[in-house]
C-alpha cells in the first residue's frame, strides 16, 4: 500500500477541502495538494494537513471499553460490548417503552451512517427520540429557507460564484477563521472589483478584509436586517417587476420593515445610521449581490425570524433565483447538509422529506419493508432530547457528538448524561462525553472508510478508503449491522457503505433533497454531483428570465453529462422557487429581545465562536500538538475599558458567570471587540468551558438554542 495516492476530503468543516493521502513506510499518512478539486484548489488549513495525525493508534480508540463493576472503562471484546448494548436497550424498551431509548448523531457521519442511524432508530428501536448535533449548526436557516424557498440548501449556488458578483454582505460569519481555504473568494470579490461587507460583533480576521464592518450589539441582527430593508424601500431600492413576478407576501413584510425606523434600528443595534445608509448603497448598487449566513444570526432564541429577515432584503431587490445572486447559508460542521437530510433530524425521513407526509411515510417504508403505521412520529429537538436524559429516555446511544462540551448549558446536560441508565458511545477518540459512558465502540475515520458527505454547497463527494484501520477498530454500519442482528432484525443494515449509498438513493427518489440520480461511480468521475439529482434527465428550460445566464456559462452541471442523466443542480431557483406556484415567499418579521438582557447582576453579554486551529468541541483536534501550540486554551476576549474597569492584565484569569455557572479562563485584552461584550471560543472542557454560560433558550421554529448571546457578569480572579 506504500506509495498509493488516494484522492480523498478533509474529516473536518463544510468545505470538505480534497486532499490526496498516502501511507509512508513508517505507518504515518502524508497529505498532499490536490488541486483538481473546485472548492479548495489545493488549499488547506492546518486542521486538515494535520488531520492524520488522529489516525495514530497512541491517540485514537482500539479496543472497544465497558464500565467495570469497579466504575472505570477497561478493554472488552467487540462481541462483549455490542452483547452489553443489545441488553440493556432491550431492557430500556421492555420496560418503559421504544421512546425510552434515545439516539443522538452528529453532523460529521457520512450520508450512509446518518441514514442508516435514522433508519435503525425507527425501525430496529422504534424510538421517535432521533436527533443530531447539527440542530446547533444551521436549523435556523434550515426554516428560514425553507419557509421563503420551498426548499433549503445551504449554498444554493456554488462557491464560484462568490468573486464575480458585485457584492456579499457576510453576516455573523468569519471564514478566515472557521474555513480558511475559502477566503480566496471573497480575496478575488475584492479584486474582481466587488465589495464586502461583513457584519459581527468583533473585529475579526475577516472583517479586516472588509470594505465596511458593521459590528451590532449580539442578538440585534434582526433589527439591524429590519432597517437596512426600511432604508431600501425609503430610497426606492426595491425591485418591483421582481417582487410582483417572483413572490408573494410582500406588503406585510414591507410594513413591518417601515416601523424599523434608521435612528430606532441604531438605539438597538449600536450601528450608526451614516454606516446603515452605506451598507444599502453598496448592497444595492451593483446587478448582483449576495447575502450569506452563518452562527452569528443563527444560533439565536428568534435565529429563523432573523435569517428570514436577511432572506427579506434579498427578494425585495429581486436577487434571489438570479444568476450570480441570492442568499446562502455557510454551513459548519462536515456533513452537517447530508446528515439531516436522510433522516437522523427528530422531524426527517431520507430526501428531504417530512415524518409526518402520510406519502413520504408511505415511500421511505416500502423502501424499508416495514409498515407506514410503524414508523414512530417527530421526536424531540437536540436540547430538548438532552434534557430529558435520565428521566423519560433512560438509554442513550451516540455516535460522532461530545454534547458534554458542545451542548449550552452544559453542565446541566453533563448531570443529564450521568443520570441515564445506560450510555453507549461510538466514536475516534475517548471524548468526555464518551469517559462517561457505560459502553465505548471505537470506529473507523474519514481515511479508514468509504463513503459520501455533502458540503455547504449541496455538492455530494466520496470521501475514499486509504488505509486500513487499526486490528480491532469497526465502522459505525458494523455496529448497527450487529446491534440490529440482537435485536431481532436480521435484514437491512448491510455493512458495506455503497449497498447502504443504492437504498439512500431509492429512499431519497422524489424527495426534495433527490439523489437518485447519484452514483458512487459519478461522483468519483465527476469530483461530485449538486442534488437534487433525480434519476432521470430534466426537461431543457427555456427562454429563461435572466440573460445574465450567460455569466455562468461554465456551470459545473455542463459538462460532458451523457444524454438522458441528469446533471445535477449546481444553481437552484432560477426558473421557479420549490414552493406550489413557483414563488418565493416573504415573511414578516419584527425585531424582539434575546431571550436574557443585560441587567445590574449580569451587566455583560457573552457572545462564542471557533478559532482557527480547534474544531467544534476539539475531542479530535486538540489531541494534535501542532494544533495545540496553535491554540492551547480557552480565553476570554474583552475591551480595554471593561479590562481597566475589572483590574485585569492581558493573560490574567477572569471569570465569566452566567445564571448557568461560571468559567475561567485568561484574559485577552483587544479593542477588536465592542465594550459591552466578552467573547469565548467553546472548543475546550473543564473550567474554561464556555458552553457552562450559554443560554438553552431555544427558536420557537428552528429548535436552536441561543448560544451567540447571553447575560453575564466578568469578575478578576485573584490569587
Amino acid at each position: 500500500m506504500q506509495n498509493t495516492v488516494t484522492p480523498t476530503h478533509c474529516p473536518y468543516c463544510a468545505l470538505q477541502c480534497g486532499m490526496n493521502l498516502t501511507p509512508a513506510a513508517d505507518g504515518t499518512v502524508e497529505v498532499s495538494e490536490r488541486a483538481d478539486f473546485p472548492v479548495n484548489r489545493g488549499a488547506l488549513c492546518g486542521k486538515g494537513r494535520t488531520a492524520p495525525a488522529v489516525l495514530s493508534s497512541g491517540v485514537r480508540l482500539t479496543s472497544p471499553l465497558v464500565r467495570s463493576q469497579d466504575g472505570t472503562l477497561v478493554p472488552a471484546t467487540w462481541g462483549e460490548a455490542l452483547d452489553r448494548i443489545a441488553a440493556a436497550l432491550s431492557r430500556t424498551r421492555a420496560e418503559h417503552g421504544g421512546d425510552a431509548v434515545g439516539v443522538f448523531g452528529g453532523g460529521g457521519l457520512t450520508n450512509e451512517k446518518a441514514y442508516s442511524l435514522g433508519k435503525f432508530a425507527r425501525v430496529v428501536l422504534g424510538t421517535s427520540q432521533i436527533d443530531y448535533n447539527g440542530r446547533f449548526c444551521m436549523s435556523s436557516a434550515a426554516a428560514a429557507g425553507t419557509k421563503a424557498f420551498g426548499l433549503d440548501r445551504g449554498l444554493p449556488f456554488p462557491l464560484e460564484d462568490i468573486p464575480r458578483t458585485g457584492c456579499v454582505v457576510l453576516v455573523g460569519s468569519n471564514p478566515a477563521e472557521t474555513m480558511p481555504p475559502s477566503l480566496r473568494y471573497f480575496t478575488e470579490l475584492r479584486a474582481n472589483g466587488g465589495t464586502l461587507i461583513v457584519i459581527d460583533p468583533r473585529r475579526t480576521r475577516t472583517a479586516e478584509q472588509a470594505d465596511l464592518h458593521l459590528a451590532p450589539r449580539p442578538g440585534t441582527d434582526l433589527a439591524l436586517a429590519l432597517g437596512l430593508l426600511h432604508l431600501i424601500v425609503a430610497e426606492g431600492r426595491t425591485d418591483e417587476q421582481y417582487i410582483q413576478e417572483r413572490t408573494v407576501g410582500w406588503e406585510e413584510t414591507r410594513a413591518a420593515a417601515m416601523a424599523h425606523w434608521p435612528e430606532y434600528v441604531e438605539r438597538i443595534t449600536g450601528v450608526s445610521v451614516p454606516q446603515l445608509r452605506e451598507a444599502v448603497r453598496l448592497f444595492c448598487e451593483p446587478e448582483h449581490a449576495m447575502v450569506l449566513t452563518a452562527r452569528g444570526p443563527e444560533q439565536q432564541s428568534k435565529g429563523t425570524d432573523t435569517v428570514g429577515a436577511w432572506i427579506n432584503l434579498v427578494l425585495a431587490t429581486g436577487r434571489a433565483g438570479r444568476p450570480l445572486s441570492g442568499y446562502g447559508c455557510l454551513t459548519g460542521q462536515g456533513n452537517g447538509q447530508g446528515g439531516r437530510e436522510h433522516g437522523q433530524k427528530a422531524d426527517q425521513l431520507p430526501g428531504y422529506r417530512k415524518l409526518t407526509d402520510p406519502e413520504a411515510r408511505r415511500h421511505v417504508a416500502e423502501v424499508w419493508g416495514v409498515d407506514p403505521d410503524s414508523l414512530p412520529g417527530p421526536g424531540r429537538s437536540a436540547y430538548e432530547l438532552l434534557d430529558a436524559l435520565g428521566t423519560d429516555i433512560r438509554s442513550l446511544l451516540l455516535m460522532g457528538s461530545n454534547p458534554v462540551v458542545s451542548a449550552p448549558r452544559a453542565a446541566h446536560i453533563e448531570e443529564r448524561i450521568r443520570s441515564l441508565d445506560f450510555l453507549a458511545v461510538c466514536d475516534v477518540v475517548l471524548s468526555e462525553t464518551a469517559a462517561l459512558a457505560d459502553v465505548v465502540l471505537p470506529v473507523t475515520q474519514w481515511a479508514e472508510e468509504t463513503g459520501t458527505t455533502t458540503n455547504l454547497e449541496g455538492r455530494v463527494l466520496l470521501r475514499r478508503r486509504a488505509i486500513t484501520p487499526p486490528e480491532g477498530v469497526h465502522s459505525d454500519l458494523y455496529v448497527l449491522h450487529e446491534l440490529a442482528a440482537r435485536l431481532g432484525v436480521e435484514k437491512g443494515f448491510p455493512t458495506d457503505p455503497e449497498e447502504v449509498f443504492e437504498e439512500l438513493r431509492r429512499a431519497s427518489a422524489g424527495g426534495p433533497a433527490d439523489y437518485s440520480g447519484i452514483t458512487y461511480r459519478r461522483l468519483a468521475e465527476e469530483n461530485g454531483v449538486f442534488w437534487p439529482c433525480p434519476a432521470a434527465q430534466p426537461a431543457p428550460v427555456e427562454d429563461p428570465e435572466d440573460a445574465s445566464l450567460d455569466a455562468v456559462a461554465d456551470d459545473p452541471a455542463r459538462d460532458e453529462t451523457p444524454a438522458g442523466v441528469h446533471p445535477g443542480t449546481p444553481r437552484m431557483f432560477l426558473d421557479r422557487f420549490a414552493t406550489d406556484d413557483g414563488r418565493a415567499r416573504f415573511v414578516p418579521v419584527s425585531h424582539r429581545a434575546i431571550a436574557e438582557e443585560p441587567d445590574e447582576e449580569y451587566p455583560v453579554l457573552l457572545t462564542t465562536g471557533r478559532v482557527v486551529s480547534q474544531y467544534q468541541s476539539g475531542a479530535q483536534t486538540r489531541r494534535v500538538d501542532e494544533l495545540n501550540a496553535a491554540a492551547p486554551g480557552p480565553f476570554v476576549e474583552l475591551h480595554p475599558r471593561l479590562a481597566e474597569r475589572l483590574g485585569a492584565a492581558e493573560g490574567d484569569p477572569v471569570a465569566v458567570v452566567s445564571r448557568r455557572g461560571r468559567a475561567v479562563a485568561p484574559a485577552r485584552i483587544t479593542t477588536a471587540i465592542r465594550p459591552d461584550t466578552v467573547f469565548m471560543p467553546f472548543h475546550w472542557a473543564g473550567e474554561g468551558r464556555a458552553n457552562t454560560l450559554t443560554n438553552p433558550a431555544l427558536d420557537p421554529t428552528s429548535r436552536m438554542p441561543e448560544f451567540k448571546a447571553c447575560a453575564v457578569r466578568v469578575e478578576a480572579v485573584r490569587a
